[in-house]
């Protein structure tokens, strides 16, 4: 592996994700380096920039990697930053990858390619095992969310959470520390997790170690009486976009708790809406996500309907979805539409939407004013020209089903 820093005079090591992913074989897209013996003196006058705020970490001169000066923790406080930090000259390498989460991302890569393994990293690595370094591994609340999103990512590879390490999840989960947890820290774990080779995985761990009902505790519950994901898992080979998998994964709160009412009703959809609103406030979610999803949830069945449903309907669905000045939204929309109807095909409808779409920009306000329309009677007029496009196309796209 290629290494564009050996001349350096301090001891450093590359470690944690670039060290695993290399034993992987794995595309490595960024590299971490531990300083061992050295102080922040020492390293800007190497000409490193100190960027650490609560311990020494700085960037390459040149390469702006980051070098972290080896460290130990130790817990105050609740949560993932209530840490005091050692960083003396005297840490050793092994006390800071002690620190660490996994045995995987423990380990060690000297400037020749030696591992240094002091807890048997490669061996869990090796046999596909997701395992804590030690017990401080619950004094880091985060470490629910990150193993969680390791297991989606490394999935394909066969890697499991080892049950001993789900076990400290759990006490986790069930003890405060989750609470410390910002919406938006929270947050960041699910984008990076539901655009990984198998974000089902991650909510599945989330759901066994009891942090889901903590997290979004209608999910939890939609999940309980559905745990297949389905609309999820079909997304896997399509697109790995955020807000198309976010608004899938949003779908599965049609199951409600009241197991009487239809997934369709309007009670289902106001309840699976004010769930998503909710959480998408919670975790300071980006609001063109939240948008898909709502959209996605309360229009997705109609889909596969449009062919038959009044050319006022198509035309009011078309309008809250505001594809004529959210074109890439409304795409985003129908990509999600036809992944969650797999089973009942919806390509035509899909297609026929495009079609109205694009025959309905073509419709000119200005061709109006010309004739002397004015005020609102434009907009009507457009309306009524639109109309008649989405009758014609029906007829049109209606022969082909039969």
């Amino acid at each position: 592996m290629k290494n564009s820093n050996k001349k350096l005079p301090i001891e450093h090591y590359l470690v944690g994700g670039a060290v695993r992913d290399h034993l992987l074989g794995r595309e490595i897209k960024e590299r971490d380096y531990v300083v061992v013996g050295a102080t922040v003196q020492q390293m800007l006058s190497l000409g490193f920039t100190q960027v650490g705020k609560d311990f020494p970490v700085f960037l390459h001169p040149e390469s702006k990697e980051e070098y972290a000066l080896a460290r130990t923790e130790k817990k105050q406080g609740q949560g993932y930053t209530g840490f005091v930090c050692n960083a003396s000259p005297e840490v050793t390498l092994e006390q800071d990858l002690l620190r660490r989460d996994l045995t995987v991302n423990a380990m060690a890569m000297t400037n020749d390619g030696k591992i240094i393994d002091p807890y048997q990293g490669k061996n869990d690595l090796d046999n596909r095992i997701l395992r804590h370094v030690s017990n401080a591994f619950v004094e880091d609340p985060l470490r629910v969310l990150r193993v969680a999103r390791f297991a989606a990512r490394y999935h394909y590879l066969g890697f499991k959470v080892a049950p001993e390490t789900l076990a400290l999840m759990t006490n986790i989960s069930q003890s405060n520390e989750l609470d410390a947890l910002s919406g938006e820290r929270i947050w960041q774990e699910f984008a990076k997790s539901l655009s990984e080779n198998n974000p089902d995985v991650f909510i599945n761990v989330l759901a066994q170690c009891k942090a889901l009902e903590k997290i979004w505790p209608n999910f939890a519950d939609a999940y309980a009486k559905s745990p297949y994901l389905q609309p999820l898992i079909q997304s896997i080979n399509v697109t790995n976009k955020l807000s198309i998998r976010f608004a899938l994964l949003a779908l599965q709160l049609r199951y409600t708790k009241n197991k009487q009412k239809s997934l369709n009703s309007i009670d289902s959809q106001h309840e699976s809406i004010a769930s998503i609103e909710e959480i998408a406030n919670t975790l300071r979610i980006p609001n063109t996500i939240k948008w898909l999803a709502i959209k996605v949830n309360r229009h997705q069945q109609h889909v596969e309907q449009m062919l038959t449903l009044t050319e006022k309907k198509v035309l009011s669905l078309l309008n809250d979805l505001d594809v004529w000045r959210k074109p890439d939204a409304f795409e985003d929309f129908l990509i999600a539409c036809q992944v969650a109807n797999l089973n009942k095909s919806c390509t035509l409808q899909t297609q026929f939407l495009r079609h109205v779409v694009n025959e309905s920009k073509k419709i000119s306000a200005q061709s109006y004013i010309k004739q002397g329309v004015q005020g609102k009677d434009i907009r009507l007029a457009m309306d009524k020209e639109k109309l008649a496009v989405i009758h014609q196309l029906q007829e049109r796209y209606s022969k082909d089903t039969q």
